[in-house]
């Protein structure tokens, strides 16, 4: 009878050794598991993809920077230039023997000024929509493009009624007709490509502001 009764004493013993074992190997397991952030999930509900796609109300006002910025930098590099010509005593006299070097000089800073103008117009045209960027800036340089298209048909309507090319008193300058079109050309790419590129980066650049302020929250 005597080792009968220890029997399911150590049955008893043998399942609480293995209880308190799996329990220990639970514990251990739950103490070492990483937890790992909840991935952000893409922008689905439909009330915040409203605020997607081209806004126009924030191209305009981008576009209404740019022109500022056109002004501002316009007006910083007139006063330089007249600056460094009374300083160096440069006059007309000069410019023409350097025409050259003079129309090179003049491209390459209408080039930059417009550059970083446009960035500026797409900077504040994507950092007001918040959401893409890129079609912000680039609703930029459409307004732009397309104003310009309708200046260029206003002013060759009326070149063609009252002749006002033929009026204007162009300066010779010692530089071929070869010249000034391959110049004009490079400088018409540049004057359509570079502003465009700006303006995507400065819309992306603006974009990424609240993107920013998305990841912390």
């Amino acid at each position: 009878m005597e080792h009968t009764s220890t029997i399911p004493k150590l049955e008893a013993d043998s399942t609480t050794q293995r209880y308190e074992e799996a329990r220990a190997a639970a514990h251990r397991a739950m103490t070492s598991v990483t937890l790992v952030p909840d991935q952000p999930q893409p922008a689905t509900d439909p009330d915040r993809l409203s605020y997607r796609g081209f806004k126009f109300g924030a191209a305009f006002f981008g576009w209404l920077i740019m022109g500022s910025m056109v002004v501002l930098l316009s007006a910083l590099v007139v006063g330089i230039m007249v600056g460094t010509a009374l300083v160096l005593g440069y006059d007309r006299l000069d410019v023409e023997r350097e025409a050259g070097t003079a129309a090179i000089t003049g491209a390459v800073i209408v080039v930059v000024l417009l550059s970083l103008a446009f960035y500026t117009g797409g900077y504040v045209a994507g950092r007001l929509a918040r959401f893409d960027g890129a079609r912000q800036g680039f609703g930029v340089w459409m307004i732009t493009f397309l104003l310009l298209v309708v200046a260029s048909s206003a002013g060759a309507f009326l070149n063609s009624q009252y002749d006002l090319t033929g009026r204007v008193d162009r300066p010779e300058v010692a530089i071929s007709n070869d010249s000034l079109l391959t110049g004009g050309l490079i400088t018409a790419a540049a004057l359509l490509m570079l502003p465009l590129l700006f303006s995507l980066l400065g819309g992306r650049t603006g974009q990424r502001y609240h993107e920013k302020i998305d990841a912390l929250l």
